[in-house]
């Protein structure tokens, strides 16, 4: 959201990827971080318009509205981020998110194995020099695919077995995060590591409605399958309000992903696919009352990303 955002990942992954906290998002040319929508294609008049932005302002697709900031400079870019994934405010802000896990095999169409929701918690921490760090918590559970009831366990139909159900869980603190910034979005602990990149993002603007494409960066050394693409959604007049300093938005996202480990898949082709969509939201108060009470008797303390706390945030060792 997120997994879901990008954020780093909502997530989900601003975002539903069960490794989150080891995912980057970033911009690279006409499609980024919440990228699985892919864009919308306009019809007639509207092709025109999207050349006649594409020239005046690189990233930006669409029919601009007036009084739009100036999306070809990092620094805006940088600050509609911040606020469409977090808040300029230092505080919680979470994200809730549900979709569907799909197997996929050589030579079968994709297979619903179960449904998933979760809870993607990001903090924005302010750096010097104008930069942030995005940090955070992720919980996500399991439910059965077809009466949506949550999953202590699983009978594999692929390998016939019943397997025990895991959550995905994961959390970090300061110095464990992602690095925003004008020079593009890093890991904190690689930053001098890796390259700067301009952050110019891929921004599309129709009737009332922008949305970001973005995709998900992962580190090198990771079995393969790992891709995540999303698009975040707002108002343009959320967007264009300054006094606001979190945008409310909803997102989509896709991802690519091995096999869980729970799975017990061994060394069976295939991968898991996971389509998630989900919200911004005020406060874990506006969290589904099943997903909350349950997030509050297993994991209470992952039900704040607050930095100060990260030394009570210690996980369980479960399997991912």
């Amino acid at each position: 959201m997120a997994t879901p955002r990008s954020g780093y990942g909502r997530v989900p992954e601003k975002s539903a990827c069960s490794r989150k906290n080891w995912c980057v998002m970033n911009s690279v040319g006409p499609v980024s971080r919440r990228s699985f929508t892919l864009g919308a294609l306009n019809i007639g008049t509207g092709l025109l318009a999207l050349g006649a932005a594409s020239e005046a302002l690189p990233g930006v697709a669409g029919a601009p509205p007036p009084g739009l900031p100036n999306l070809a400079l990092p620094a805006n870019n940088l600050r509609a981020l911040v606020r469409m994934t977090a808040s300029l405010q230092e505080r919680d802000v979470p994200w809730w998110y549900d979709g569907t896990i799909f197997g996929v095999v050589p030579g079968e169409n994709p297979r619903p194995l179960f449904k998933f929701e979760g809870m993607e918690l990001y903090w924005m921490q302010h750096l010097p020099g104008g930069a942030y760090e995005l940090t955070g918590n992720t919980v996500t559970f399991f439910r059965d695919v077809n009466t949506g009831e949550m999953l202590s366990e699983f009978r594999n139909p692929y390998t016939k077995a019943v397997n025990p159900v895991m959550p995905a869980i994961q959390g970090g603190g300061p110095g464990r995060g992602f690095n925003y910034s004008v020079k593009g979005i890093r890991f904190t602990r690689l930053l001098d590591q890796l390259p700067e990149d301009p952050l110019v993002l891929d921004w599309t603007f129709a009737r009332d409605m922008v949305w970001l494409h973005n995709w998900t960066r992962y580190p090198p050394g990771l079995p393969p399958p790992r891709w995540q693409q999303q698009t975040m959604f707002a108002s343009q007049k959320d967007f264009l309000d300054e006094k606001l300093d979190s945008i409310p938005v909803v997102f989509g996202s896709t991802v690519h992903m091995p096999w869980l480990k729970w799975l017990d898949m061994g060394d069976r082709p295939g991968h898991l696919v996971w389509h998630a969509g989900g919200a911004k939201l005020k406060s874990i108060d506006e969290l589904p009352g099943e997903y909350r009470r349950r997030a509050e008797k297993e994991y209470p303390a992952l039900l704040s990303a607050d930095p100060a706390k990260a030394a009570d945030r210690v996980l369980p060792p479960h399997p991912q």
